[in-house]
Formats: C-alpha cells, structure tokens, sequence
C-alpha cells in the first residue's frame, strides 16, 4: 500500500500550538459536525468548481488525508496533515507528495500517474523550466519530457516505476528533480492561500 503519515509523526513535525489546535477543532466541527469530511465537502472548501486543475489537485491532497481509506477525513487526519504540510520536513512533505501522486496505492508511481499530475500542474503553472546546462537554459519542457527527464534521472532500477524511496532519494540528488517532483506542490503554501478564502480553515 502507498505510504502513510502517522499523529506521531504530525506532532515530531512541529509543536503543535494548543490554541491553534483548538481553532481547528472549533471549524471543524462547525463545517462538520458529523465529525467527518467527504470529498464534496473538501472540495466546497476550497471552491475548486469549475477548475479541473484544482480539482485533480484537491482530490488528490482528500486521498492523502483520508489515511485509513474510508473516504472520509476525520478530525485527526485532518489536523496530522495539515500538521505535516505546514510544519513538516523535506522527507515528509516528500512523502506526503509521492502519496499524493500514487493514486493507486499501490506504493509505486507509474508514468501515467506521474504524467496526470505533470499534465494538471503544468497547466496551472503555465511552464516547466529546465535550469541545468546553459545551452538548455530556459528550455520549455512538454509534461511527456518532465516525466520523461524524472524517469531518467530517478527510476534507478529501470522498472518503469518509482518507489518512495528512489522518489526521495532522487529529490535529494538533483536540485531539478526536487523542484520538479514538488511541481511547487508546496502544500504548505497552496493550503495557506486557500484557507485564508475558506470558512474551514
């Protein structure tokens, strides 16, 4: 199965502030007083309707809440995974992206996998760049060539698929990969601007 982020790890992450604790508590159960989440809700949340991109995006970051699999998200899903995006580490925030890509959960991400997510953010970003050699400076990537160019660089095994751990030791390796791999998936980032336009968060 893909990986899972536990409580324990959320809390390592970060000191978790009682009184922000309690706020997340308290919206929570204003929003969600069934104590749980559904993928409609999430997505209501953070008004993605009509944005396909966003969508593809925001589904995702619901697969990899939803720890347990039951298609909801309770309250402390939700907060070790805002815990981590905010306040986690590189390796983390990794973990948390790979679980994000691997739609499936099979614990591997395939090129399909990896081309959806490339195809949804490229399209939100407008522009892949190379920054290596200086004759490819600035060059436009496709979606097909970032994926392509990662499956080079990281899949060491040749399998066709990258397991966690070829995902995060290839980010470490290659300023590039990293930034590619993240796709500025910088949850963090992403989860602040939208909670600032939610009544949720």
């Amino acid at each position: 199965m893909g990986q899972q982020f536990s409580w324990e790890e959320a809390k390592e992450n970060g000191a978790m502030d009682v009184a922000e604790l309690q706020e997340w508590y308290k919206k929570f159960v204003e929003e969600c007083p069934s104590g749980t989440l559904f993928l409609h809700e999430f997505k209501r949340f953070f008004k993605v309707a009509g944005n396909e991109e966003a969508t593809q995006y925001v589904e995702g970051m619901f697969r990899a809440f939803d720890k347990n699999g039951d298609e909801t998200i309770d309250f402390l899903e939700y907060v070790a995974a805002l815990n981590l995006v905010l306040r986690g580490t590189l390796e983390h925030k990794l973990k948390w992206t790979f679980k994000i890509y691997d739609k499936d959960r099979n614990g591997f991400i395939d090129r399909l996998e990896l081309l959806d997510i490339v195809e949804s953010i490229y399209r939100l970003k407008k522009a892949c760049r190379v920054e290596m050699e200086t004759e490819q400076q600035g060059e436009l990537l496709t979606p097909e060539e970032v994926v392509d160019r990662i499956f080079l660089l990281v899949d060491e095994n040749g399998d066709g698929q990258l397991s966690l751990s070829e995902f995060i030791e290839g980010a470490r390796r290659d300023k590039w990969v990293l930034k590619m791999l993240q796709m500025d998936v910088n949850p963090g980032c992403w989860i602040s601007q939208q909670r600032r336009k939610s009544a949720m968060f």
